[in-house]
């Protein structure tokens, strides 16, 4: 799989095409419209695991919607269609290194796993330049929330209470229940480190793995777009 070349024709909209290189040499792109100040941006990521395709085409679609929609008033945010382009090439959940990203956050609860183990958490805590990136990021920018887009059971989850509202309104359109927690630990996930470690509410949408791609967007089109227009 290969990701689509988005270059946002909106002024607004900052692009930065090779944000990031892995370790591989592919670019991380990341997008953003910072052109408010009186606002915390959302922040948006996807392609966390790359076998999780719908969430790199949700993260495309809402950024060619937000080309082509931004209005002066809207929340700012900022996005990263593909933040695993490693692993989205070949369609593996992990990146080059065998390690799974949303394992190797650098959060209190951060746990050495096996190797061999498709969670790999990596050797230590932000082993991965993927990790370390997106950690200077959340840090420099102090996101309102971070909302990250997977696939696996249809569901909306977010971590810390603040997130609660922005889950029930991405929720919207789609019927997907809320849930506080996954189900299971996942330590040293964005979703921990954000809230255990930054007190910013994280927001994890699971798209119904294996779907038609051209449905997802619909699927939480009325929700990102009312957090975008301040709305929430």
């Amino acid at each position: 799989m290969q990701e689509k070349t988005l270059a946002p024709k909106n002024q607004t909209i900052e692009f930065f095409p090779d944000w990031v290189k892995s370790s591989t040499g592919r670019s991380l792109s990341l997008f953003q419209n910072l052109h408010r100040i009186d606002q915390k941006p959302f922040l948006f990521v996807g392609g966390v695991h790359g076998d999780e395709p719908e969430g790199v085409r949700l993260a495309e679609d809402f950024l060619t919607w937000l080309d082509q929609n931004s209005d002066p008033n809207d929340h700012p945010w900022l996005l990263i269609p593909c933040l695993n382009p490693e692993g989205y090439h070949i369609n593996q959940r992990t990146n080059a290194n065998g390690v799974d990203l949303n394992r190797n956050f650098p959060s209190t609860d951060w746990t050495l796993s096996e190797k061999k183990d498709r969670y790999y958490s990596g050797p230590k805590p932000a082993s991965e330049l993927e990790v370390q990136k997106l950690v200077q990021l959340i840090e420099f920018t102090k996101p309102k929330a971070i909302i990250h887009f997977h696939s696996w059971k249809p569901c909306v989850v977010y971590t810390g209470a603040p997130g609660k509202p922005f889950a029930e309104i991405l929720s919207r359109g789609n019927q997907y229940k809320t849930h506080e927690d996954i189900g299971y630990p996942t330590p040293g996930s964005l979703g921990q480190y954000g809230w255990l470690n930054q007190q910013i509410p994280v927001i994890c949408i699971e798209e119904k793995e294996h779907s038609d791609l051209e449905l997802v967007w619909p699927h939480f089109q009325q929700g990102l777009i009312q957090l975008i227009k301040g709305n929430s």
